[in-house]
Formats: structure tokens, C-alpha cells, sequence
């Protein structure tokens, strides 16, 4: 059984639970080595890569969310944790999130799943005898639990982890709006207009967008409307909710997948939680009264603050890599 979340005594409020792991963690480090790999329409994904010697350990695709990359303080203690623990690990950058500036003027989404499942394809096929997991968080968790609803019994992963996912686009674009007097709404949208400012030249090229309409925006959905939609095909802001929400695609998952939430984070709507009848008899569910958005600190001592989350998805992916072996074992009998 996977053990339930209880936050530590003097970690209770939500908003600490969201913001003070960053804090926790200026230099908490893994090594990595970054590489790339070119994708079919022309551009190219960068990926970080934490390899133990085993050159047959099972392998898993961390994913990060949105703005986020290697430095983000819950990938790098993700990849550490599941390295220790026997994985061969690597973290797949979105579209503009890596070092260097893309080379065509799409980037990524919450729905963007192409590259995801060209990635997992070329993974399965460079290793077709290793088992392969995938955890995502937040933008990322909701673009692996769209993928895994979309492919089904296809997907090529022995099993997902996703945390505090923004299942409902649209509700949970409206509580970042608003939450903690627009923190986190700058927050976010100081880290995205800096990152597309970045590769303008090749956006001005595909939508009307100037140097100055760019950094005047100063609402998320105003972003979303005016650059994420028209930049990958959607007719607005809603549409782009509507259609890449993971949402409606839970009930279709047939990988194992264990889907983690906060009914107090911060940073989505008690829409987006899911319950027993949103999601697949494959779909493991723990949903918390507390934890914050990618938080869910635990432990007695607020000098060592323990991180419930590199527990518990590392040892569901272990249950499940031991379940395969037993299974092929009593095949082989």
C-alpha cells in the first residue's frame, strides 16, 4: 500500500507548502548530461540525462512544469531520488525551455502531446527491453495524463505518476488570476513573457505580435489568448482550455498511472480534482486535503523537511517494475 500524505506539523499553510520548497533548495544539485535529439517537423528537444552504470535499469522521463527545466527544484530532487533508486532518468525540456531558442515558432502547451509521444517512441525503440515510466508535474502532469488517455492501451510506458495537474484548464486559469493578491499570476507570467521574447523573430513570423504587445500583458489569460492559442491553432483562449484540459481523457487510461493532488493548491481550481468516477480502473488515486502546488512536505524537523513526493513515486514505480518481474517469471514457468 502507498502510504497517505500528512503534512509536516509546521508546514500547514498552502501557500508555504507551494513556495518555501525553493527556498529549502538553492543548491541541491544531480549530476546530468544534456544532449539533443532532432524532432521530425525540424526543430530539436533538449534532454538531461542521470544515468547509473546498469545499462538495463528501467527508465524514467521526468517531465516539468510550466516555465520550468532542469534547475527546478522538484526535477532535480525527482531524478536524484530515482536514480538512488536503481532508474536510469531523464528529463525531457519543452519546447523553449531549454538552454537554447527553438528553431520554429511553436513551443509547448498543457495539450501538446506530439513530442511526448515521439520521445517515448524513440525511447522504446533505442531500448525495447527496459521498462519505462513517466512522471509529470503540474503543466507537464496534465500533458502525460492527456497522452496516456489519447494512446490508451498504446502508450509504451509500464506506468505514469502525475502531480498536481491542472486538469481544468480554464477554472484553474481563473484561480491564478486571482490567488494570493496576482503573486503567482506575475510570477508566471514575468517567466513566460521572458522566455517567448526570446524567439519573437520566429513568432512574429506565424502571428501579429510586437516587442511591446508581448510585455504588456499582464493577465494570464490575455497571454494564452493572444499568443499560446493563435500560436498553435486554437481560436482563443477557451478553446485552448477546452481542448487540452486532461480532464475527459482520464477515463481512457490503461497504463498505471498514479495521480497525485492537493485539494488546497493554490494555484488550481477544486475543478480540477479528480475523483473515482473522473478517472480509469488503471488510475491510482491520492488526493490530500493539503500538500500546496507541488509541495506536500512532511516530517517533524523543520531543518530536514522530508519530500513526500520522492517517496511515494519512486515506490510505486518499483512495486510496478517488481509486478512485471514476478509476471514474467511465472510466464517463464
Amino acid at each position: 500500500m502507498l502510504p497517505e500524505f500528512k503534512p509536516a506539523w509546521w508546514m500547514r499553510n498552502r501557500h508555504l507548502q507551494t513556495i518555501m520548497p525553493r527556498f529549502f533548495r538553492p543548491f541541491h544539485n544531480t549530476r546530468y548530461d544534456l544532449s539533443t535529439i532532432d524532432t521530425p517537423d525540424g526543430d530539436f528537444l533538449e534532454l538531461a540525462w542521470a544515468q547509473p552504470h546498469n545499462e538495463h535499469a528501467p527508465l524514467a522521463i521526468v517531465l516539468h512544469g510550466l516555465e520550468g527545466n532542469i534547475n527546478s527544484f522538484y526535477a532535480k530532487g525527482m531524478m536524484k531520488k530515482l536514480k538512488q533508486q536503481g532508474f536510469a532518468v531523464v528529463l525531457m525540456h519543452f519546447r523553449n525551455c531549454s538552454r537554447e531558442v527553438n528553431r520554429l515558432a511553436r513551443a509547448y502547451h498543457s495539450g501538446e502531446t506530439e513530442d511526448l509521444r515521439f520521445f517515448i517512441n524513440h525511447l522504446k525503440n533505442t531500448f525495447p527491453s527496459r521498462p519505462l515510466f513517466a512522471v509529470g508535474f503540474s503543466l507537464g502532469g496534465n500533458v502525460l495524463a492527456k497522452y496516456l488517455g489519447e494512446q490508451g492501451s498504446q502508450s509504451n510506458l509500464h506506468g505514469a505518476a502525475v502531480v498536481s495537474a491542472p486538469f481544468d484548464l480554464s477554472a484553474s486559469c481563473e484561480v491564478i488570476r486571482k490567488s494570493l493578491g496576482k503573486i503567482y499570476q506575475k510570477y508566471l507570467l514575468d517567466r513566460m513573457k521572458k522566455s517567448m521574447q526570446r524567439k519573437l523573430p520566429q513568432i512574429e513570423q506565424k502571428i501579429s505580435l510586437t516587442p511591446e504587445k508581448l510585455m504588456a500583458i499582464d493577465d494570464l489569460w490575455q497571454f494564452d489568448n493572444l499568443l499560446t492559442a493563435p500560436l498553435h491553432g486554437f481560436a482563443g483562449a477557451e478553446d485552448y482550455y477546452q481542448q487540452a484540459s486532461a480532464k475527459p481523457f482520464l477515463k481512457t487510461i490503461a497504463t498505471p498511472t498514479l495521480i497525485v493532488h492537493a485539494k488546497d493548491d493554490p494555484m488550481l481550481s477544486i475543478k480540477a480534482v479528480p475523483d473515482s468516477t473522473d478517472v480509469s480502473e488503471h488510475v491510482t488515486l491520492r488526493i490530500s486535503e493539503k500538500g500546496g502546488h507541488v509541495g506536500f512536505i512532511s516530517g517533524n524537523n523543520p531543518f530536514k523537511p522530508e519530500y513526500w513526493l520522492e517517496r511515494i513515486v519512486p515506490e510505486y514505480f518499483q512495486q510496478l517494475v517488481k509486478k512485471s518481474s514476478d509476471d514474467h517469471s511465472t510466464r517463464k514457468t
